[in-house]
């Protein structure tokens, strides 16, 4: 009876050596196996217990990929008809092309032309340089990805690109925000304007947007980035999109930091729209008190291309994110942001060379002067 334990004992150990040690299986793996055959071999005196399940699952949690992640593949571009690519490309491109040169184009007549050298053009001017490097962070990497086989994006290179997109794009709101400031200003309190937009206040002004956008920026990104991803590394956008990457996610943290996120975005972008509307409610009321029609009409006509830039703004925002969800989402979604992406920024000069009267003198002034200097 002693040499037949001796015997089991000798079998138990080799067997546990030749199945745990093997890398492929893990000692998890390898337990259930031990655990098996003895127990097919054994008689009553020696039986070993299966894992119970509360710690199968804390070894099968194990045994999920929790390292950390070099790379992701963005397949935001998979689904699309592939024929269709190229014509996309061009016309995102042009449009590309466009929001720069339109872009800088204001930028350098408002910097030439003293008589733009007002707080809301100054606005204006800050207004343009958001935009180019919010082009600047997405719109590049989406275009090659539109004609190349290899969508692969570095964990630095997607957490940089989400720092600068919601960089700008925080920054792009809030400059909206003190830009209807300053209309209300104007409108409501003509006597106090030069007072309260001084060139100092206008320039502490711009500076607080841009720290309050690095800033959120930063927030949104440190907080993204402090999840572990373990479930892909497959994002289905053309780009590092916040939501695409939550669901890469897992872990206890993840839902209430997916919650923080979502909080901050919403908070920000409905609390900056919220005091634009609360300014033009105040503008509107200023308005309608002027006794006569034209009067009315100029005074108005100072807040078009504010207003409209940012209906245009929040409506394609409210659009994609606020739209019911279907079962070809994903693909419209990803369709959306892309034009969401490119379109918003390109027209922004548009909308304010065409609905600005003087801004549209000074760009033709401008020309005049580079190109026919003699004439002028």
């Amino acid at each position: 009876m002693a040499q037949r334990s001796e015997a089991k004992m000798d079998t138990f150990s080799m067997r546990m050596e030749n199945i745990t040690e093997d890398p492929e299986r893990g000692p998890y793996v390898g337990y259930q196996l031990l655990t098996q055959r003895l127990n097919e071999e054994s008689d009553t005196s020696i039986k070993l217990s299966p894992i119970r399940p509360d710690v199968e699952h804390a070894a099968s949690l194990s045994s999920q990929n929790y390292s950390t992640v070099s790379e992701f593949i963005l397949i935001g571009f998979s689904n699309f008809p592939q024929q269709l690519l190229p014509t996309f490309f061009l016309l995102y491109l042009l449009m590309y092309l466009f929001t720069l040169l339109g872009n800088l184009l204001i930028m350098v007549t408002i910097w030439r032309e003293p008589s733009l050298h007002t707080p809301m053009y100054l606005f204006l001017c800050a207004l343009s340089i958001s935009e180019i490097l919010f082009t600047v962070a997405i719109t590049p990497r989406m275009l090659i990805d539109m004609l190349s086989n290899h969508h692969s994006i570095t964990f630095v290179a997607c957490a940089s690109q989400i720092f600068f997109s919601f960089t700008f794009g925080f920054t792009h709101s809030f400059l909206l925000m003190i830009m209807g400031y300053d209309r209300y200003v104007a409108i409501c309190h003509p006597l106090c304007y030069n007072m309260l937009m001084s060139p100092r206040d206008c320039a502490r002004l711009v500076s607080w947007c841009w720290a309050c956008g690095s800033v959120m920026g930063m927030m949104v990104t440190l907080i993204v980035f402090h999840l572990t991803f373990c479930r892909s590394n497959e994002i289905h956008h053309f780009g590092c999109h916040v939501l695409a990457l939550l669901k890469l996610a897992c872990g206890k943290e993840t839902a209430p930091l997916t919650m923080v996120v979502i909080m901050v975005c919403v908070t920000a972008l409905l609390g900056c729209l919220f005091l634009i509307v609360l300014s033009y409610v105040f503008i509107m009321a200023a308005i309608l008190r002027i006794p006569s029609a034209e009067g009315r009409h100029k005074t108005f006509s100072t807040c078009v291309s504010h207003l409209t830039i940012v209906v245009v703004h929040y409506g394609f925002a409210s659009i994609i994110y606020l739209k019911p969800k279907g079962p070809h989402s994903v693909d419209s979604n990803t369709l959306m942001a892309t034009t969401y992406t490119v379109f918003t920024p390109f027209l922004s000069p548009i909308i304010f060379s065409l609905r600005n009267k003087e801004l549209k003198s000074a760009i033709k002034r401008s020309f005049h002067r580079i190109f026919f200097p003699l004439s002028c």
